[in-house]
């Protein structure tokens, strides 16, 4: 496999609403067209040793990547949020009622947190099935802003954010191309490709893809499988149907994925001054 960098050189049941005042699964009356989902219900098992809340929660610059998802979507006209929590929700939950929040933020609970993150979008289907457009977010990310209207200013009907400087090892989640077409998206890809990039773990889905994305979540959950990372479920609708995924390049935008100590030190010392 070719990186693109070197291209360039050579050329379910079991889940728990919990809504707040303002009814956010009706999203009729929003005057932006996205409902947006973050995913923090993880553990965060990498950062454990030295970090015991959620990565959500870290702070950067004063404000957590809790504070900034949340401003930077409402920036962008992006005001109903639903949240999956479970490790450690009750400072999730905290955070969001500081902020004076708590009534613009639906919370998922998913007990089942510790089987993976797949099980955790599977608890959103009510959101991916609510018949409107919708932004998936991993909370773990210290990001530009920009990277919003990258998502939404596009005229594709699917979305994925690609980053070209991609990091090398099999921990990225790869975004594979074949000529114009995605023809693989995985740490470690099956498919034959001219060159790839890595996903920042941000997506816009049209309402009838989120709705396919539900399906397959709960496909997985149902024959055994809830242990796989959510990304197989988004891959298994790419490979169906390539021609309704783009990726859009965010390549000269600052983003780091909190995973490791090092994560949080690069997002300090080189991200956030750029930002």
């Amino acid at each position: 496999m070719t990186g693109w960098r070197h291209l360039q050189d050579i050329q379910l049941s079991p889940y728990r609403n919990s809504i707040g005042e303002i009814g956010i699964l009706d999203v009729s009356a929003s005057s932006h067209a996205a409902a947006a989902i973050i995913l923090a219900a993880g553990v965060g098992r990498r950062l454990h040793a030295t970090e015991d809340r959620p990565k959500i929660l870290l702070e950067f610059g004063g404000s957590t990547l809790l504070a900034r998802h949340l401003a930077a979507l409402r920036a962008h006209g992006v005001d109903h949020v639903s949240i999956t929590v479970g490790h450690q929700q009750a400072l999730i939950r905290a955070e969001v009622a500081r902020l004076g929040l708590s009534g613009r933020v639906t919370f998922v609970e998913n007990p089942r947190y510790r089987e993976g993150s797949l099980v955790s979008l599977a608890a959103q289907g009510a959101w991916l099935r609510a018949g409107t457009p919708v932004l998936l977010m991993d909370g773990d990310v210290l990001y530009d802003q920009r990277m919003i209207a990258s998502l939404l200013d596009t005229p594709h009907e699917n979305v994925l954010l690609l980053d070209r400087e991609i990091e090398p090892g099999d921990e990225p989640v790869k975004i594979c191309f074949r000529g114009d077409s995605i023809v693989d998206f995985r740490k470690q890809p099956e498919h034959a490709h001219d060159r790839y990039g890595e996903s920042v773990g941000f997506f816009r889905f049209s309402a009838a893809m989120a709705a396919a994305l539900a399906d397959r979540c709960d496909a997985y959950v149902q024959s055994g499988q809830a242990s796989v990372e959510y990304e197989e479920a988004i891959r298994d609708l790419i490979l169906a149907d390539p021609a309704r995924f783009s990726a859009v390049d965010i390549t000269a935008l600052p983003w780091v994925e909190i995973d490791f100590p090092a994560d949080v030190q690069r997002a300090r010392n080189e991200i956030l001054p750029r930002l």
